[in-house]
């Protein structure tokens, strides 16, 4: 029997007792109320397995592939180039002049007081406080402080988090640390966003790569460009702190830049089973978040900045920051610390009390940033204390006309501008290479194998032939396709595969539900009355063609708690998981296909794709990835992703008139209710191609 070291079970009690009391913790009640963030119906419910089953596999991939530090040299470079991407910060911004400004200067209770700005980019404004010992013998060591969402505002004025947080810089100033406090981007001076999925509908904030964490990461970056400037400033001796908000923005920077020697975030992580599952991501706005293109767990986040000493510290009731995810990630870090053979440069903190900037908190990062960046390990003896109004700490007495802080989302991350090809090898190239990044970068969650669980029903009405086809596009997904044969016809010449949204569905309901078996509709009758049922009865009867009707996952009768809000933290969720709810629908329709295909007769029948809106975008990126498609039938499609549907990172390299060249390339592509002049990209690709007039008909 192997021997277990002192030192270990001393820890393995430790996480036992934390986890423990986080089962019967006021935070742990909330976050059980919020597992129940859907309803009561299937759909509510399969989507709730499916967001555990998905969490719990990233979970338990996390580094688990890590067995030795040789593996892990080889892998920290990677995850590192991994994590700038996700943030945006692929390729890096070019580190241009900061323009560093002194505004103000006051002097206090043995320390100095700058309030300073600079600008990470052109204009994009980091305002600040720096902290420094009035009297100095030598260069200083430093701490960048990051804030948390701790606003201060008057009179319609906002100067900042940096005043709110304004204790802790003033506590290293006097206790020998120069300290520089910035702003962050929403609650700075200069007022920016970090609410564009969570309040203000801007999914295309996937599409472009956009997260204002990487905003943040980046000011962080360039935060200890402008320390290393200063003379006072030991620039080898550089650490970093703040708390929620603040406590994220120190993850990413001790994560992204070795410059950082030691760090103490301050609850500011905790797993993706917390904020999936037990529903924290509800509490938190988008800069909290990286785009998870790679699918990771957060412990990869902690575990890149091993070697160097991290203190991770939390509270015990904290609800946002869960105590068994906090613990999660600090247990799966101190795996790659033992690797270097430094576990005593990985801390956990726990202090009781609810999410608040304690001095219990206080007090335990202080002494850490003593012991490494200094060598003390003295008692604590002085109180972090606020001196300075806010007034006396605001950097701009007018913010500058030139600033692009309040729209950055816009151009923080460069999007694609594709060129036309010039003949038909360089379009292949390209499209091959679109092709490549859709599916590394942008449905890099599809499934790899599915079961299908095919289930087939059959009725007749009218001369009709009527199928309902359940299928499971991937596990807790199960889907419906609802097909209309002529009564006499069992291998289709023609089939229309619609797929429908959910006002469309709407009408199908009412006019052709009630007609399929195994589904419980709302009337018992069908409306032939209807339009919809008109055009139906046409199509199969007149024109011998195979009508199918099919809704993805979160439409139709796979709807979910249509509670506005709750729909917005779906939508987070497929997001956390590092998948768009509109990329998966997309896969589902690939599915759709398959199982038409699959069916007797239905293999050489000539198939066509038709839907509307934001559901023709989705068609449009199934076609590509599957065969027997004879056209497709696009209605009042957006013209950019800007609009929608939202796919991660894709305005990256290609946009929606790329796509549709490339579709029509393999495809007859029949476009409709569209503005003509949106797709010119597309039409002279055509023109280059030489394409019959067949293949692409675009009409307004």
């Amino acid at each position: 029997m192997p021997q277990i070291s002192f030192r270990h079970l001393c820890l393995a009690l430790t996480l036992i007792g934390l986890i423990l009391q986080t089962a019967v913790s006021p935070a742990a009640d909330k976050v059980q109320d919020r597992r129940k963030f859907l309803g009561p119906t299937a759909a509510d419910k399969n989507l709730s397995d499916y967001f555990r089953f998905h969490t719990l596999r990233l979970a338990n991939s996390s580094l688990a592939k890590i067995k030795d530090l040789k593996t892990w040299d080889q892998k920290r470079k990677q995850y590192r180039q991994q994590l700038f991407e996700m943030l945006g910060l692929s390729p890096l911004p070019p580190k241009t002049d900061l323009h560093p400004q002194i505004t103000g200067k006051i002097e206090s209770d043995g320390f100095v007081v700058e309030n300073i700005t600079f600008q990470s980019r052109p204009g994009l404004y980091v305002t600040g406080n720096l902290y420094r010992p009035i009297k100095q013998e030598g260069k200083l060591p430093a701490i960048l402080y990051v804030c948390g969402h701790g606003g201060v505002k008057k009179n319609g004025i906002s100067y900042g988090n940096k005043v709110h947080y304004q204790h802790h810089g003033e506590w290293f100033a006097r206790n020998g640390y120069v300290c520089l406090t910035i702003d962050t981007l929403q609650l700075g001076e200069i007022e920016g966003l970090h609410h564009g999925t969570y309040r203000e509908g801007m999914w295309w904030w996937l599409s472009r790569g956009y997260t204002p964490a990487g905003v943040e990461a980046w000011n962080c970056i360039r935060a200890l460009d402008y320390l290393q400037s200063r003379p006072e400033v030991d620039g080898e001796k550089l650490g970093v702190t703040g708390r929620s908000g603040g406590g994220a923005y120190s993850w990413w920077i001790a994560a992204l830049d070795e410059r950082i020697k030691a760090a103490v975030p301050v609850a500011g992580i905790t797993n993706l089973k917390n904020h999936v599952i037990d529903g924290a991501v509800e509490g938190h706005c988008d800069c909290m978040f990286m785009v998870n293109t790679y699918q990771w767990d957060y412990a990869q986040v902690a575990a890149l900045v091993a070697p160097r000493p991290l203190l991770i510290s939390n509270t015990d009731k904290d609800s946002i920051f869960p105590l068994d995810g906090v613990v999660d990630v600090y247990r799966k870090a101190m795996h790659i610390y033992e690797l270097y053979g430094v576990p005593e440069h990985l801390g956990l903190q726990i202090t009781e009390g609810p999410h608040k900037d304690t001095q219990e908190l206080r007090i335990h990062a202080f002494r850490w940033f003593n012991h490494y960046l200094k060598g003390d390990d003295s008692l604590i003896e002085m109180a972090a204390t606020k001196f300075h109004t806010p007034e006396e700490l605001r950097v701009f007495e007018q913010l500058p006309t030139d600033q692009k802080n309040a729209k950055i989302q816009e151009s923080f991350v460069p999007t694609a501008k594709p060129q036309v090809p010039q003949d038909s090898a360089q379009w292949h190239q390209m499209t091959e290479k679109w092709k490549d990044l859709l599916l590394k970068k942008t449905f890099r969650a599809w499934p790899k194998k599915v079961e299908p669980n095919v289930k087939v029903q059959t009725a007749t009405h009218d001369g009709l032939t009527l199928q309902t086809i359940s299928f499971e596009s991937q596990k807790y997904v199960p889907l419906k396709l609802f097909v209309v044969l002529p009564g006499q016809t069992k291998t289709p010449s023609q089939v229309t595969l619609n797929v429908l949204n959910q006002g469309e569905w709407d009408q199908f309901q009412t006019a052709l539900a009630p007609l399929f078996p195994g589904i419980e509709a709302a009337k018992q009758t069908p409306d032939k009355s209807s339009e919809f049922y008109k055009e139906m009865l046409q199509r199969v009867q007149q024109e011998q063609t195979a009508m199918v009707y099919f809704t993805p996952r979160g439409v139709g009768l796979d709807q979910w708690n249509q509670d506005p809000r709750k729909q917005v933290q779906i939508r987070r969720r497929f997001y956390l998981l590092g998948q768009s709810l509109e990329g998966m629908q997309i896969w589902d329709i690939r599915q759709a296909i398959h199982q038409l295909q699959a069916l007797p007769g239905f293999r050489s029948a000539s198939l066509t794709l038709k839907a509307s809106g934001e559901a023709a975008a989705l068609c449009l990126y199934a076609s590509l990835f599957e065969k027997g498609i004879s056209e497709l039938e696009l209605i009042g499609m957006p013209s950019s992703h800007q609009q929608g549907p939202a796919l991660l990172n894709i305005l990256r390299f290609m946009d929606l008139p790329q796509a549709l060249g490339m579709a029509a390339s393999r495809t007859p592509v029949k476009l409709k209710q569209v503005n003509p002049e949106d797709w010119k990209y597309s039409t002279q690709v055509g023109k280059q191609m030489g394409w019959q007039e067949k293949q692409l008909q675009i009409e307004k």
